[in-house]
Order: C-alpha cells, then structure tokens, then sequence
C-alpha cells in the first residue's frame, strides 16, 4: 500500500493553514502605514505646473525622515473610473508617529502652498498593510 500523502492535500492544508494565521494576527500588530493621495488637477493648469507638484511631492522622501517608502503614477486604467484624478502618489510610513511628523513637517505643508493653486481635488487614503 503506497502511503505517500497526495499532493492536493499538502496543498490544501498548507493553504488553510495560512489562512488560519491570517485570520488570527493580533489586531494590534499592524504592518506599515500607506498614506493614497490623488490629485484632480484645474483644467488649465499648465502641465509645467502640475510637473512643477510632482516633482516637488517626489523631494518629501529626501526632506522628511519618516517617510519609509514613497511611490507615484498617472492614471491609466482602461476603465475610464478615475473621475478627473490622474495622479496618485503612495507614501508609507512605519507607525502612526511617522505620519504625525509629516503632516506638519514645515517640507510637507511648503509643498501643499505650491500644490494648491492648481488643484481641483484631493483624495486620501490611509491604510494598514499587514
């Protein structure tokens, strides 16, 4: 009698098992901290302006300790949802601390003087990884 476990069981339960340990993490113990930000920009807002903020958005790693990680991008979903913002930029923090020091880290609030006479709109989004 061959006794060797079937490899769709192994699988099956190495699965469950994972989903077992994700369902029962501590609340308390989140992972890192991404703060979404997209921008609607005005309609005439000159593209060297609207390149003028990213550019500047880009800086805030190098200006602000606390940001651990910063990502960004224009929309390009072929699903046509992005309801006139084109641009998102993710930035991460390690703690809700980091996220204290940026808010009114005098880089950050330079760089919302300079975003604000050419935006529309903003959505933010913050968010724990796990």
């Amino acid at each position: 009698m061959n006794r060797s476990v079937p490899l769709t069981l192994v699988v099956t339960l190495v699965v469950a098992f994972g989903i077992l340990q994700m369902s029962t993490a501590a609340p308390d113990t989140p992972g890192l901290l991404r703060h979404v930000v997209l921008f609607k920009f005005k309609t005439d807002a000159p593209k060297e302006k609207v390149q003028e903020v990213v550019d500047a958005f880009a800086r805030l790693p190098q200006q602000i300790d606390a940001i651990k990680d910063f990502e960004a991008g224009t929309d390009n979903s072929p699903e046509m949802k992005s309801k006139g913002f084109t641009h998102c930029f993710v930035v991460t923090f390690a703690n809700e601390k980091g996220r204290e020091v940026y808010l009114p880290h005098p880089a950050h609030q330079a760089f919302v003087k300079i975003v604000g006479p050419v935006l529309d709109d903003v959505l933010v989004v913050d968010y724990w990884t796990k």
